[in-house]
């Protein structure tokens, strides 16, 4: 039989073993850890109420080609859906609300914006399950919808502030920038809309669902299907060399690029190190989580339904605070998400007291505070907000690199999204996920389609290790 260790139990690596156990691979996961899931662990940071450590809303990984194969919900895994799924509120009271329904979503915008929203997202929502068999791939490979694909790939070119001039309203131009910021680019620069895109046209197929218990239930089931086929996690492990890997056909590595760099060392051939050692990481995330009594006194009523919130104001204004953390500059009011999970997953809550996830844009390593200016933003839409906090825990940028090493000085997505990193990460070759050494390949986000608990780049390297294993 042949063998694998896979470094690293995140999503990612999780989907790669299940991907390898299924098919006959004997697997072993290594987690430095002492709990398994990279960015999709959840506990009680404050006292009594679950918190998602990291990945929260989930519009990307509930339509995972690999994942939606697995039939995780035997394994506990229930995606919850709130009633709203985002909702941008804006100064003068108005906001752009995002519904899993095309429709629903154009009528709110209303006018010749409802329409030119409806006539761009309507058919990358009929046509997303095509769409994503191939968006999840790597960029060099063989279409299996080449005409889906050569439509949406002009407009995914784009800069978001090209793509954004669609609408004309505040609310529209709104809701389409917070979307677009999860990209942590630059509105201006080239391909900085396809993030964006990609996750409102995923929205509107699936909604922007959590996991009923935490996000920590994705990799709990995935660990349980992993140990269905017999492969097996050891926690607690290390992996700082190449001394310390057990002998195996294969090694997948669910970690950033310069630490494959410095585990596999002179092994790596010259110009891949280079290439690894060169990776970009991109701005950081500054993370507070709230218990607050009674929710949040939003303004805009539909906030007070909605699973997500994007604070930052109108489309200029997210525009100039994306410019600035991308410049290392910290702005006085920062881009915020705020993710209200337990709206749609009631059990996270401790009677009328709820926990409240959110985190602010901030330059990358960024040694400041910005809990007040967190705090600030959420009482810009939700006056008399800080009266209703009873506790809260802060996670830093150096918080996010100490508690998950990949989140390298604090970026989250594993890599700036700059043109190149977006499609030719982690460098630029005909298999991104090998890293030159046989035997021997990169599971990660900073591994195409990138960032997300979708488990694709873990799947699609697993494909890529067998191929070659079974040539």
């Amino acid at each position: 039989m042949s063998t694998a260790v896979v470094v690293g139990s995140g999503p990612n690596g999780l989907a790669a073993a299940v991907f390898l156990a299924r098919e006959g691979v004997e697997v072993t996961v290594l987690e430095a850890a002492d709990t398994i899931g990279g960015g999709t662990r959840t506990s009680e940071l404050t006292p009594g109420l679950l918190h998602d450590h990291c990945s929260a809303t989930h519009p990307m990984a509930v339509g995972s080609p690999f994942l939606s194969g697995l039939d995780l919900g035997r394994h506990g895994l229930t995606w919850r859906l709130p009633e709203v799924d985002c909702v941008h509120p804006l100064d003068s009271g108005a906001a752009g609300v995002l519904h899993r329904s095309v429709e629903e979503t154009a009528e709110g915008l209303g006018g010749a914006d409802g329409r030119r929203w409806r006539t761009l997202f309507r058919p990358l929502a009929d046509g997303y399950d095509a769409l994503a068999e191939d968006l999840m791939r790597p960029l060099l490979h063989v279409p299996r919808h080449p005409l889906r694909l050569a439509g949406f790939g002009p407009r995914a070119l784009l800069p978001a502030a090209a793509v954004a001039r669609r609408w004309r309203s505040e609310p529209a131009r709104a809701l389409f920038a917070g979307v677009a910021a999860h990209a942590f680019r630059p509105f201006g620069r080239p391909a900085s809309a396809a993030v964006g895109l990609t996750i409102i046209a995923a929205g509107h197929r699936y909604g922007w669902p959590v996991a009923e218990g935490g996000s920590r239930a994705i990799s709990d089931a995935l660990a349980a299907r992993l140990g269905e086929f017999g492969g097996r996690v050891e926690t607690g492990i290390r992996v700082r060399s190449r001394a310390d890997l057990p002998p195996a056909d294969l090694v997948l590595f669910d970690v950033a690029p310069r630490a494959v760099a410095d585990i596999l060392g002179d092994l790596l051939p010259g110009r891949v190190a280079r290439a690894y050692r060169r990776y970009r990481h991109g701005p950081a995330a500054f993370k507070v989580d709230f218990a607050v009594q009674d929710g949040v006194p939003w303004t805009y009523e539909a906030a007070r339904r909605a699973g997500t919130v994007h604070l930052g104001g109108p489309y200029e204004e997210v525009a100039a605070t994306e410019r600035a953390v991308h410049a290392g500059r910290m702005p006085e009011r920062p881009f915020v998400l705020v993710g209200q999970q337990y709206l749609a997953d009631p059990g996270r809550s401790k009677g009328d007291v709820h926990p409240l996830w959110t985190y602010a844009h901030v330059p990358h390593g960024y040694d400041g505070d910005a809990t007040e200016a967190i705090v600030a933003q959420i009482e810009r839409f939700a006056p008399g907000f800080r009266e209703r906090v009873l506790d809260m825990a802060v996670r830093s940028p150096g918080g996010f690199e100490e508690y998950n090493p990949n989140y390298v000085g604090g970026d989250i997505i594993a890599g700036a999204n700059t043109a190149f990193q977006l499609v030719l990460r982690p460098r630029a070759a005909l298999d991104p996920y090998w890293t030159g050494v046989p035997g021997m390949y990169v599971c990660s986000a900073a591994t195409p389609p990138g960032a997300g608990a979708h488990g694709m780049c873990g799947a699609n390297a697993a494909a890529s290790a067998l191929r070659r294993l079974r040539r």
